[in-house]
């Protein structure tokens, strides 16, 4: 489609009676690799929800794929917070995959299809844990894991991707490999991410926005002292190292690297 995938005007969300997500503006685009980043309790999850459809917002509109996000839900692949599972469940990891499939079955009693058993088995191929399809998901490590969550999400075939801190529970190679893995998604969908740690952040993303209650985005791959100080509420200092990490705003001229 040529217009946003993800449209929100004037969003605002409170729970309990606590403002959560105050008149959220937002577009993301075909292809964008967007992430969302933010300090804990700034309303990041509760974002992606109202995306979702699993909260109505109390003001302003949420639009997805040019409809309303329980219209386009099937079309959104979401793969949320890694605590939010229960591993110790007796499933294999084949299984937990195709499950991500049970949108697009239909009839009583749900049975898989050929396509279905396809799809599954792309998405693993994917995620690099083919070879694993029939080990139970509780004996995996939890880098193993987590391919496995991102595959039942891509089992679906979404056009967009909804990432809840996918790394926040591996150590920096993996995470920095679940990147790569992303960034080659893009030929195919749109993704969102949304994470707490500014470290997990690579040159693969390729539009920043900082979230507390506001969202505040430059609508590139920068992050600039102004967003961070709106987000975390404190005067920064952004310092860069390394090459794969480049979304921070340029230094100035006579600043160290």
């Amino acid at each position: 489609m040529e217009g946003p995938v993800i449209d929100l005007s004037g969003v605002s969300v409170s729970l309990g009676g606590r403002p959560v997500l105050q008149d959220i503006t937002w577009k993301v685009m075909p292809g964008d690799f967007f992430a969302v980043i933010g300090p804990n309790g700034g309303g990041k999850t509760t974002l992606l929800r109202a995306i979702l459809g699993l909260i109505k917002p109390a003001a302003g509109t949420v639009r997805v794929l040019g409809g309303s996000p329980a219209e386009k839900r099937h079309l959104l692949g979401y793969v949320p917070q890694y605590r939010t599972f229960d591993f110790s469940y007796p499933v294999s990891v084949q299984e937990m995959v195709l499950s991500g499939r049970l949108g697009h079955v239909r009839g009583f009693p749900r049975r898989y299809n050929r396509e279905d058993r396809e799809m599954a088995a792309s998405a693993l191929q994917t995620m690099g844990i083919a070879d694993l399809a029939g080990r139970e998901i509780g004996r995996l490590s939890g880098g193993q894991q987590q391919r496995a969550i991102i595959a039942r999400a891509l089992a679906a075939g979404p056009e967009v991707l909804i990432l809840d801190e996918p790394t926040v529970y591996v150590d920096a190679p993996t995470g920095d490999h679940f990147m790569e893995i992303l960034d080659g998604l893009r030929e195919t969908m749109t993704i969102v991410l949304v994470t707490h740690d500014i470290g997990a952040l690579s040159s693969h993303v390729t539009k920043v926005a900082c979230l507390n209650r506001h969202l505040y985005t430059h609508n590139d791959a920068r992050i600039t002292g102004d967003m961070i100080q709106a987000a975390y509420g404190c005067p920064v200092d952004l310092i860069a190292h390394g090459l794969p990490h480049r979304v921070f705003a340029d230094h100035g001229e006579g600043e160290e690297p």
